[in-house]
């Protein structure tokens, strides 16, 4: 396996097979200590969560394939940690799309003259680019189009799938008892078509349960009780 990139929570190696490998770490965003999913540092280090997450993951992902979802997901190996997906290609340098079912985080600290903290929004979507240096600046569908990084029409499939597996995701949730505020996907496309990328797990997501935050090691626990 060749070694291709080394991102703040996983590892990436190209397969012989054409595939690519995902190596799960430990590492999770946040600042000064404290989980934050919407983070452009490593904030910390939880022993375990790299597994969990992957374990995760594979949940979710064999939902959406159920559900006739398609993603890069192809097969994981649990004890290592690992999980072989599919080649495709990134949007512009890395696009990371959000979709919040409550108003928290940074949403507050920019509109928080216009909404309160845990006030209900309508699967609200956003799009950042990956750019730790600048902060993951927002951009709009309008800028996304006039920049060449993607068509209107890719934009709608996105927005839509992101609702879509958001809505998975947070009836999944439901299910045992939590609530999701808000989740942060990456999409990449193969050939001509857009398929959810990365992962899809605690250090993505603000969850809260009994009107508190999950702990990110906590979420795989009340999850797969």
């Amino acid at each position: 396996m060749k070694k291709v990139y080394v991102g703040k929570t996983k590892n990436v190696y190209e397969l012989d097979n054409g595939n690519y490998m995902l190596e799960f770490k430990d590492d999770v965003t946040g600042e000064n200590g404290v989980f934050d999913p919407g983070a452009n540092t490593v904030g910390l280090s939880i022993e375990g969560i790299g597994k969990s997450n992957l374990k995760m993951s594979v949940h979710f992902f064999e939902i959406l394939k159920a559900a006739g979802i398609k993603t890069h997901y192809v097969s994981a190996d649990l004890e290592k940690g690992t999980m072989e997906v599919l080649p495709a290609k990134v949007f512009g340098q890395g696009l990371e799309v959000i979709c919040r079912l409550k108003a928290t985080g940074s949403f507050v600290r920019r509109y928080g003259d216009y909404i309160e903290d845990g006030a209900d929004l309508p699967a609200y979507v956003e799009t950042t680019f990956k750019n730790d240096a600048k902060g993951d600046p927002l951009v709009t569908e309008d800028g996304l189009v006039v920049l060449g990084v993607m068509t209107h029409e890719q934009y709608a499939a996105i927005r839509e799938m992101t609702q879509k597996i958001a809505g998975v995701v947070a009836d999944e949730l439901a299910r045992h008892g939590m609530e999701l505020w808000d989740i942060k996907f990456e999409f990449g496309y193969s050939g001509d078509e857009v398929i959810l990328i990365d992962e899809i797990a605690s250090g993505n997501m603000r969850v809260y349960k009994d009107g508190s935050i999950v702990d990110p090691m906590d979420l795989g626990k009340f999850l797969f009780v």
